[in-house]
């Protein structure tokens, strides 16, 4: 198996969103999957391309540096965050400084790549998402903005709808920088681009690259949905699996396939070859994720190690199966059980779960030579 296995540096407290100049796309072309190609190689070019597009009413680039406050909505779930460039020039030294927590390691090939990228692009394309539970002062600011016309309102191509409020007033930047000063953020999604940003900074101290483009969400305010990603297990099979599973005194129970899915619950996963479908109960556990069982216990007692590949589904599963494999089905984990194990000082298996939903890509981004 291919796992990650670096652990990035910690950012240090204070946790500091600085304001910056943001680059968009158009309105018509945020989610429009043609427009990737802004973003394409040869990515020294990109910047290049984005002046060429700005002129043409293609994308714009903000008057002057602001936080934004940024609201998008898709399938029915909100998620309101502030969005600005992270400080990460800071090492935390112990546990208690730590700002910012991966819930999970990285490759540091892939790191290396998107820093390369970005260092070629001289641009954050996207922000990493970060989460937390908020302070009272920072949700006022939030709350208080919100009231107020966006400064940018739209539907995007991919159906989206986005508002964003550029937020300059000085008194409030001051309560945001406040806010954020003691808060934990865990990182929802972008942890590599974490990692590249730490590469950048250490590569380009005193700079720009101090900082790398973020949106802090408040859990507490507009909550990310939590789903499940499942395993598929190649060079496998089922009897194998729960047989090892009852070895670590698990409970097995074979059922037809719409009651095994309807077992599915934080303390059971359900295992299927396409045909068969088993649910596997380990012995109690507490509150840890069963991702963390699956990795740390089940699947390195198996004879031999099999090859993983992770899905959103369960049709992904069970279309990705051979006449060698089993899926692997999840439950979700949620905020508060990462957020034990990661202030544990443990991390998740890589790809634990998913927080959704994601922004579209070309909302917002951060032309480092702007910054």
């Amino acid at each position: 198996m291919d796992l990650a296995t670096v652990v990035p540096p910690y950012v240090a407290k204070p946790l500091r969103l600085e304001p910056f100049r943001a680059s968009m796309l158009a309105p018509a072309r945020v989610g429009d999957p043609s427009s990737a190609r802004a973003l394409a190689r040869p990515y020294r070019d990109v910047a290049g391309r984005l002046a060429t597009w700005i002129e043409r009413g293609w994308a714009l680039r903000d008057t002057g540096p602001a936080i934004y406050l940024h609201e998008y909505s898709a399938g029915g779930v909100t998620i309101r965050g502030l969005v600005g460039a992270l400080d990460v020039s800071a090492r935390a030294a112990d546990m208690r400084d730590r700002a910012v927590w991966p819930h999970e390691a990285v490759h540091p090939e892939q790191a290396a790549d998107l820093a390369a990228r970005m260092e070629e692009m001289h641009l954050n394309p996207a922000p990493i998402l970060l989460v937390h539970d908020g302070d009272a002062d920072v949700r006022e600011v939030i709350q208080q903005t919100s009231a107020t016309p966006p400064t940018w309102s739209f539907e995007d191509h991919g159906g989206q709808h986005q508002r964003l409020w550029a937020v300059r007033d000085e008194k409030a930047l001051d309560q945001i920088t406040r806010g954020l000063a003691e808060t934990r953020c865990l990182i929802a999604d972008g942890h590599h681009r974490y990692a590249a940003y730490l590469a950048l900074q250490a590569k380009h101290p005193g700079t720009a690259w101090d900082a790398g483009l973020a949106m802090v969400v408040d859990q507490s305010d507009t909550p990310f949905f939590l789903g499940p990603i499942h395993r598929s297990l190649s060079d496998l099979d089922l009897d194998t699996i729960t047989s090892v599973a009852d070895e670590l005194g698990a409970v097995i129970t074979a059922h037809p396939r719409a009651d095994a899915l309807n077992t599915l619950a934080p303390g059971t996963l359900v295992c299927t070859d396409g045909a068969r479908w088993r649910t596997i109960t380990p012995e109690v556990r507490g509150a840890d994720p069963l991702v963390e069982w699956l990795h740390d216990t089940l699947i390195p007692a198996l004879p031999h190690a099999p090859r993983l590949a992770y899905h959103h589904t369960v049709t992904d599963v069970l279309a990705s199966l051979g006449s060698h494999a089993v899926g692997a089905l999840l439950p979700s984990a949620d905020f508060t059980q990462i957020r034990d194990v990661v202030s544990s000082g443990r991390l998740l298996p890589e790809k634990a779960t998913s927080f959704q939903p994601k922004p579209s890509l070309g909302v917002i981004m951060r032309h480092v030579p702007d910054a």
